[in-house]
């Protein structure tokens, strides 16, 4: 296995006389315990306004340092020919290479990108069947003096999603692996409720205080202490990114008790007209009647046949705002992905065929050109601006839907704000994405078979990110 390592060369003196070490990538096989196979470098840099955007909000922290170039670079774990890999990835130059003081941008550590895994697949269908994984990050020249701290590390890269390495030597871990932890219980029967406060705390479940006391009451009824396997599943269905425990529950609004809970007003519209509806509120999407048309189908002998048959017409719309508010770009990326998911998953298994997406977000506040009703109402803190989330959101959705083969057909954006008579501000401040599609499948296929007691369930998945499994 081919090993990579960062050696130091000497570079001329830079303006103002300062000499700065040059950076320069190169394999080695004598260093097999590394587990990335080759970088290659991308031609693609950034633009001079990405750039600027990215200095300017390293200054406005007070760092006194530029950005100088951002260069895109790709991992490759496992063995592909260089011909072929270029081929698929474009060209670029031999080495990975920065002058100055340098950081390299990368998936989150222990986490495989949704990227990599559509690479991936992609280099595999392309021949390229030994490459084990591909893996894409981004490399910072910076110049100036200063000394980057953790706040100014934070504005070069998305902490909910990547890591920034501080030398090239780290790259290593990207491809690093862990073996698997035993399966852990807390002692809830022994020591009570103090016991799952504590691994609340340490394994950063955010279970709030009356999931704790349902978990408690519960463990002790079936005198059982929970798995850590069980509480992350259950921190899981009740996140933030879901909220499917509160979704049919009772609430107020203004201190005014609501007639109906938020589950029971969408399911209005179907019990006013139910007429046509083959599934709802029961499977990932719902279903409704289409036309008859003629399919072509492989039959049990090889052969395609065709058929003339109902093509109903599948449905879905789903929001994914918690995700999209701190991380614009990929989180609207994978609630369009989600979306796709559920529309396959609907019955028997259904096809997508086009996407949609809408935003809700507060004033845009766009710089230099401000308007007389925006108001300087502070966001939440740890939420990406409206500004940022029109920019980048929508790309989002729609490079995912475009990546799988869907078009993302339509979409909605709003923006508002306003200051009530008590003087409190309202407004989509936390925003609304919203991801849906249409598809089609067959009516044989519309409803689920039963699970049989003692069947075996599979979960299927890699290496992924706390948040909606």
């Amino acid at each position: 296995m081919l090993g990579l390592f960062a050696s130091l060369r000497n570079a001329t003196c830079c303006g103002g006389g300062q000499c700065q070490p040059r950076v320069k990538l190169r394999f080695a096989r004598h260093l097999p315990y590394l587990m990335t196979d080759r970088i290659l470098a991308s031609s693609h840099c950034w633009s001079d306004y990405r750039l600027e955007r990215l200095s300017a909000q390293l200054q406005s922290l007070g760092a006194n340092q530029r950005v100088r170039r951002v260069r895109s670079f790709f991992m490759i774990q496992g063995d592909a020919p260089l011909a072929a890999l270029r081929q698929l990835l474009g060209p670029g130059p031999d080495e990975l290479a920065g002058e100055g003081q340098c950081v390299y941008v990368v998936p989150r550590i222990g986490t495989v990108s949704p990227w990599s895994s559509k690479a991936t697949d992609i280099a595999r269908v392309c021949g390229l069947s030994a490459l084990q994984r591909l893996e894409r990050g981004r490399m910072i020249e910076l110049e100036g003096a200063s000394e980057l701290r953790d706040a100014h590390l934070c504005a070069l890269h998305d902490p909910m999603m990547e890591t920034v390495l501080t030398a090239a030597a780290q790259l290593t871990q990207v491809f690093s692996s862990q073996l698997p932890r035993p399966l852990r219980k807390v002692p809830v029967l022994t020591e009570g409720r103090d016991a799952l406060s504590r691994a609340n705390r340490q394994w950063g479940l955010a279970l709030s205080e009356a999931e704790i006391d349902y978990l408690v009451a519960h463990a002790q009824s079936v005198r059982k202490d929970p798995t850590d396997a069980e509480l992350m599943m259950f921190a899981q269905v009740n996140s933030e990114h879901c909220r499917h425990e509160i979704f049919n529950a009772a609430f107020t609004v203004d201190g005014e008790s609501q007639d109906q809970s938020l589950f029971q007003m969408i399911q209005d519209s179907y019990a006013a007209s139910p007429d046509g509806v083959l599934s709802a509120y029961k499977d990932n999407a719902a279903v409704i009647e289409g036309s008859t048309a003629m399919r072509w189908m492989v039959g049990a002998d090889g052969v395609w046949h065709s058929s003339e048959e109902a093509v109903d017409i599948l449905m879905k719309v789903e929001t994914h705002n918690h995700p999209t508010g701190i991380s614009p770009h990929p989180g609207a990326a994978t609630g369009a992905g989600g979306e796709i998911r559920d529309e396959a998953a609907t019955g028997r298994g259904g096809k997508p065929k086009a996407g949609l997406c809408g935003f809700s977000v507060a004033n845009l506040r766009i710089p230099a050109l401000s308007q007389p009703w925006e108001s300087d109402a502070p966001r939440p803190p740890g939420m990406a601006s409206a500004l940022d989330i029109m920019l980048e959101a929508p790309i989002g959705a729609a490079s995912y839907n475009n990546e799988f083969g869907r078009p993302n057909l339509s979409g909605y954006f709003r923006s508002f704000e306003m200051r009530t008579a008590d003087d409190r501000e309202r407004g989509y401040f936390k925003p609304i994405m919203i991801a849906g599609g249409y598809g089609n499948m067959r009516r044989p296929h519309v409803e689920k078979r039963a699970v049989v007691s003692g069947a075996q369930l599979i979960v299927l998945g890699g290496q992924a990110m706390l948040i909606g499994l």
